[in-house]
C-alpha cells in the first residue's frame, strides 16, 4: 500500500512556511533542501520540515493540501507548535 503525506517546510523558526504534498517525503524533502525544486521553496530558503501527516490515498492527501493552504498563518502554527515547538527539522528523524 502507497501512502501520501503533506507536509509543513520552514526556512528557520518564526520563519516563512511552506504546504506541499508528496508520495515520497524523504526525497522530497531532500529535493528541497538540495534546492532542486525551483520556485518559492528554493527563492526563500525553505527546506526545514517542521510537520506532516500521512494517506492512505492521493485524494485525501490533496483535499488536506488545500485545506491547509488556505489557513492563515496562525492556525497552521498552531497545528505544528504543540507537536513540534521548538521547529525541529523532523527530516533528520526519518532517514
Amino acid at each position: 500500500m502507497k501512502n501520501y503525506y503533506i507536509y509543513i517546510l520552514a526556512s528557520q523558526k518564526n520563519g516563512t512556511l511552506y504546504v506541499g504534498v508528496t508520495n515520497d517525503l524523504i526525497r522530497r524533502v531532500w529535493e528541497h533542501k538540495n534546492k532542486l525544486a525551483d520556485g518559492f521553496t528554493k527563492k526563500h530558503s525553505i527546506d526545514q520540515l517542521v510537520y506532516f501527516e500521512v494517506y492512505e490515498d492521493i485524494e485525501s492527501a490533496i483535499l488536506r493540501e488545500k485545506q491547509l493552504k488556505r489557513w492563515g498563518r496562525q492556525k497552521k502554527l498552531n497545528l505544528f507548535e504543540n507537536e513540534n515547538p521548538s521547529w525541529e527539522d523532523l527530516y533528520y528523524n526519518l532517514i
